[in-house]
């Protein structure tokens, strides 16, 4: 019987394997890629005005939802078509269904960072 690894090395592999999937996904899907600039544009914007604290908090949360929600949609999609490589009209249906989860979760950080910039700019 093969040894157990300890719970230390197994979330360290675990976190090992988190980075390279993010890694993966910035390299290989556009999607993510301009998400990314954005998120790095808005970055830059929060030193530029020096928003607060909470602000910071509000906009990495939108940032890290629209990411993970965009990582989760590619996900799906790639399950999807390893499952049912031609069209399918309920392959269709589930992959609208996961896009559709990206967009609100980027209406939502597009709200937030009205909310946070409008103030600051006119």
């Amino acid at each position: 019987m093969a040894k157990k690894e300890s719970f230390l090395v197994n979330r360290i592999k675990s976190v090992g394997y988190a980075f390279k999937g993010a890694v993966l996904l910035l390299k290989t899907e556009s999607s993510i890629k301009i998400q990314f600039v954005i998120g790095l544009l808005v970055t830059a914007a929060g030193f530029y005005y020096q928003i607060s604290p909470t602000e910071w908090m509000l906009q990495m949360l939108a940032i890290g939802l629209v990411m993970g929600a965009e990582g989760l949609n590619t996900a799906i999609e790639a399950i999807a078509d390893f499952i049912h490589p031609d069209f399918h009209s309920k392959i269709g249906h589930i992959k609208d269904i996961s896009a559709g989860a990206v967009f609100i979760a980027a209406i939502a950080a597009s709200v937030v960072g009205c909310i946070i910039y409008f103030p600051k700019v006119f």
